[in-house]
């Protein structure tokens, strides 16, 4: 038997996007156990994943979880997060490992200059690079997201409002400079014909109240419900709206049609929704042309321009005219 030790720390979306390396290195390599190093705040998403033999909580004590790790004699270490964490481990565990390429340069040349020297593939693919040594292919079913039965389990009066149809927007995104502002997530939501539900954090809740006070096709379930339960509506929706965010992923892993809003962040990061293959279900929205973008790989709390026109300056019809073209 050979075991493999795959390492991801965050985030949700990360996490998501690594399911297709967890699937292939279970499913092509005959006799193999893998095991998957987290931190136990994302442990909920892999722990129903039955690629994966077993699951490691890290808790920020390394030398815990180092000692752990030592007992399993792993044969391979495929370290997709690539961080000075992941090389103490590979230095402590002295055992072959693969490691994903970030191109930080890459990304730096890209915010900071502008000079786009990114190549021109998913990091779902470079993710996948780190297994071509073992003989692994990219099986191209894209993403996994496991339901569990109390992921599906959603409380009484929510199971009672639920549209028949609807579709989901994700309002939340970890930054603000990813996000849409209020004012344009309401012309969005009253633009569209089918009934809304809005999904996000405990801190998009208020924002959620703002968008509905004048619209009786929305209801507002940010903060409501678990990580498990917003992708299981996901699951049932028959469009999703989202920024770049890790329910966008979740979505992709669904197969659902989808419709990406893009601010301070680039779909050429290579973290666009990942789908099996090529079609038309899917599209990114995105202000091209200007001078500032990407201002950060992740984002801010505030524009740092202060005019935030990757996001006010998004064409709400187009998008409005794209959901239509997806529904029908």
């Amino acid at each position: 038997m050979s075991k493999f030790l795959i390492i991801r720390f965050s985030s949700i979306g990360d996490i998501v996007l690594t399911t297709p390396v967890v699937r292939c290195v279970k499913n092509q390599i005959n006799d193999s156990e893998v095991h998957f190093l987290t931190k136990k705040a994302f442990t909920p998403i892999v722990e129903s994943n039955p690629h994966i033999d077993k699951v490691i909580a890290f808790d920020d004590n390394l030398d815990d979880v180092i000692r752990e790790l030592a007992s399993e004699n792993y044969d391979f270490i495929i370290d997709l997060h690539n961080n000075l964490r992941s090389g103490l481990i590979k230095s402590r565990l002295k055992v072959n490992s693969a490691s994903f390429n970030k191109f930080n340069i890459r990304k730096w040349l890209l915010v900071n200059l502008k000079i786009n020297r990114l190549p021109d593939i998913h990091i779902v693919d470079r993710y996948m690079m780190t297994v071509s040594k073992l003989g692994v292919d990219n099986d191209h079913e894209g993403l996994d997201y496991f339901l569990t039965e109390k992921d599906k389990s959603l409380p009484s009066e929510i199971i009672d409002e639920i549209p028949t149809t609807y579709i989901a927007i994700v309002i939340g995104a970890k930054h603000s400079t990813k996000r849409l502002p209020v004012k344009k997530l309401t012309e969005l939501c009253d633009s569209l014909d089918q009934e809304i539900i809005l999904l996000g954090g405990p801190e998009d809740r208020e924002n959620g109240e703002l968008i509905l006070q004048n619209l009786s096709s929305v209801k507002n379930y940010c903060g409501e419900l678990t990580l498990g339960q917003s992708a299981f509506l996901i699951s049932k929706a028959s469009l999703v709206i989202s920024h770049d965010t890790g329910l966008m992923h979740i979505a992709a892993a669904f197969r659902k049609k989808i419709i990406s809003i893009w601010g301070n962040t680039v779909p050429e990061f290579g973290m666009y929704p990942y789908l099996p293959k090529d079609n038309d279900i899917s599209q990114e929205f995105e202000v091209k042309g200007l001078k500032c973008r990407p201002c950060s790989k992740i984002g801010y709390d505030s524009c740092p321009k202060e005019h935030f026109k990757c996001m006010n300056e998004q064409d709400i019809d187009e998008i409005q005219k794209f959901a239509n073209k997806l529904l029908n």
